[in-house]
């Protein structure tokens, strides 16, 4: 399944945790927004993470769901998409 993560995190340090940690499980399209292909027990996964780095009094993590019909439709328009460096380690 296909999800959109948004986050709104206003503490740098946190922020950049949150970041390096979805890092892990998709790809990085615009600043604060990963797209996430993850299967149930990935999920879980990272809400468990996601929950141990976050104030919820504070910050914000948003999952939406995209079935396998929406994955098709999605449009970009403008700009190009937010890159991480790759580091390869032989």
């Amino acid at each position: 399944m296909l999800y959109i993560i948004a986050y709104d995190i206003p503490h740098d340090r946190r922020r950049t945790k949150v970041h390096k940690t979805l890092c892990g499980f998709g790809q990085w399209t615009q600043y604060s927004l990963f797209e996430c292909f993850l299967d149930a027990k990935e999920l879980v996964l990272l809400h468990d993470r996601l929950r141990k780095q976050i104030r919820p009094d504070e910050d914000s993590v948003r999952f939406y769901p995209l079935c396998g019909a929406c994955c098709g439709k999605v449009e970009t328009i403008g700009g190009p998409k937010p890159s991480d460096p790759v580091t390869i380690i032989i």
